[in-house]
């Protein structure tokens, strides 16, 4: 099976019922996504399959369409290396505490942004399901509410 990952090509050997998250850190070498729970609850492991969030932990690999993009926190920053706005954001908001969940919480945000431009405080209670252990909660709203509506994170961005 072929995969588009983070703008590359990869050939996997996994068999099909192999969770995508250990074919990304296994097979590919991409350990941002993290393994947190294994049933898809806490979101260590989201990452964006076509700009759409997934729990990559229980997503088996035969579920990933054909031609499908999939997007890891290592494909966030610009070729560059400039950070993607909502890795800014979380910067500035001093987000992060342990920063075990983040790389999962940040992809939701991206997504969320994405989807909705200018999320509400409920919006974004609702479309931000990830768990934090330390409990960031207020700087996570605090991060994407200073790009609500900003238009830094849009549909179609070609961003990393």
């Amino acid at each position: 099976m072929q995969l588009k990952v983070n703008g590359r090509n990869y050939e996997i050997g996994s068999s099909g019922d192999t969770p995508l998250l250990w074919v990304l850190r296994d097979e590919i070498g991409l350990t941002g996504s993290k393994y947190g729970c294994g049933v898809g609850a806490c979101g260590a492991c989201t990452v964006l399959i076509n700009d759409t969030p997934v729990r990559s932990c229980s997503y088996p690999l035969s579920a990933v369409a054909s031609g499908a993009v999939i997007k890891t926190i290592e494909g966030l920053a610009s070729e560059s290396g400039e950070l993607h706005p909502v890795q800014k954001a979380w910067l500035s908001a001093q987000v992060p505490q342990c920063g075990y969940c983040q790389s999962g919480m940040i992809m939701a945000a991206v997504a969320l942004l994405k989807n909705n431009p200018k999320p509400s405080q409920q919006d974004i209670e609702q479309g931000i399901s990830n768990i934090c252990r330390c409990g960031t909660y207020p700087r996570v709203v605090q991060a994407i509410e200073a790009l609500a509506g900003s238009g830094l994170v849009s549909k179609g961005e070609n961003h990393g």
